[in-house]
């Protein structure tokens, strides 16, 4: 009769495990789904620094959220099993209680449970980064982005490739943050180099970056922003003394409004005559997520230098 109990028991066990880790594993799968957003946003994004502004941010969002709440699953089905233990099976007198050597079903549970959880996952992570990594044949805006110490300049191009003529270009110097004026809506190609050293192009709500190399061999990526807004962007690659300060700051409008600042920038005019000409004015013509480091000497900071910037 006990030697049944305990079976009963054992058995009991292995069913709880296989619904905990079955539970996990379904919300692996609906790591794409909506619905993981809403909970993400009601938890702070768990870490996560928002859903983004480009549909490949939201997909490696639903990831994030979704694998997030899979492991949170599995924590607490091992922690509830551990103090199930602890409680069920404490010390009760001093007979030794019934030695279980294997137990076969659990050991093949906890080999599977792991191999099952790491295929979801890269399933999925397979699927989104090759989404994100997907270019198109002709995008409707090619923009390259010259990273160098320490400072930006972005070209926007008339087609890929070396070969492709600038256009318009903004550049961005000790006194004036760089604007990179972009639409929505649009399938935008950045094309990458770097002058000198490895930098690294990062706009947070873009929710990955991208490695800006020197050399020929240009880093290739393409987004569609899907939200008008301001936002700072930044060099996430430790290139030198004033990598700090290597700020520009991401102009997201219309396309309409786009057309019109490309236009005045071909005409000659500055980047921020050009931003006049779309409705911004005053201080609004210049960064407003991030402002430049004060070159003043004092005795508590160094005069950087221009890097080679080129004033508008």
């Amino acid at each position: 009769m006990v030697a049944k109990s305990s079976v009963v028991r054992r058995r009991r066990a292995v069913r709880l495990a296989g619904l905990g880790v079955g539970g996990a594993a379904l919300l692996s799968l609906l790591a794409g789904c909506s619905g993981a957003g809403d909970i993400g946003e009601r938890f702070g994004h768990f870490g996560w620094p928002g859903e983004g502004i480009s549909p490949q941010a939201h997909r490696m969002y639903d990831v994030w959220i979704g694998s997030t709440i899979a492991a949170l699953i599995v924590g607490f089905f091992v922690w509830g099993l551990i103090f199930w233990c602890i409680i069920r099976y404490r010390k009760r007198g001093d007979t030794l209680p019934a030695q279980t050597r294997f137990n076969m079903p659990m050991e093949i549970l906890y080999t599977v449970a792991p191999v099952l959880v790491v295929a979801v996952l890269f399933y999925y992570t397979a699927i989104v980064q090759t989404d994100v990594d997907k270019l198109t044949r002709n995008p409707d805006v090619t923009v390259e982005i010259v990273a160098f110490k320490w400072n930006w300049q972005f070209n926007y191009r008339d087609g890929l490739g070396e070969e492709a003529n600038t256009v318009a270009s903004t550049v961005g110097s000790t006194e004036v943050i760089p604007l990179l004026v972009l639409p929505t809506g649009k399938k935008i190609r950045f094309e990458q180099t770097s002058r000198d050293v490895i930098h690294s192009f990062w706009v947070p709500e873009l929710l990955f970056k991208r490695d800006v190399m020197p050399g020929s061999l240009r880093n290739q990526f393409e987004v569609t922003l899907d939200r008008e807004g301001r936002y700072v962007g930044r060099c996430a690659e430790l290139c030198g003394t004033y990598h700090a300060f290597m700020n520009f700051e991401l102009v997201v409008v219309s396309p309409e409004r786009f057309e019109q600042f490309l236009q005045a920038k071909q005409a000659g005019r500055s980047t921020q005559e050009a931003m006049g000409a779309i409705g911004y004015n005053g201080a609004e013509q210049y960064a407003t997520t991030t402002k430049p480091f004060d070159g003043r000497r004092t005795s508590n900071n160094w005069n950087p230098p221009a890097a080679g910037a080129v004033r508008e």
